[in-house]
């Protein structure tokens, strides 16, 4: 079995790098879309803006042409 284009791995889209892009370094915390957490100077992000970053990320993947080794793509479909 190998990786087509339907099944791009995004590896940038996660919450994670999209709160990284907005709010670097801030220590938060969510559940069911809601900030449970924020310590950080800088106002929290809205989930809209949180979404908006991780739909920009998911574009710039896609535009991206990922070539994967037979090993790597391996790997990958053992972790599915």
């Amino acid at each position: 079995m190998e990786i087509k284009p339907k099944d791009k791995i995004y590896r940038l889209t996660g919450i994670d790098s999209a709160m990284e892009l907005l709010r670097p370094g801030a220590k938060w915390e969510i559940s069911n879309s809601t900030f449970t957490r924020w310590e950080d100077d800088r106002p929290c992000p809205s989930m809209q803006e949180v979404r908006d970053a991780q739909r920009k990320a998911q574009e710039f993947e896609d535009s991206i042409n990922t070539v994967w080794t037979k090993e790597q793509e391996n790997k990958i479909l053992e972790e599915r």
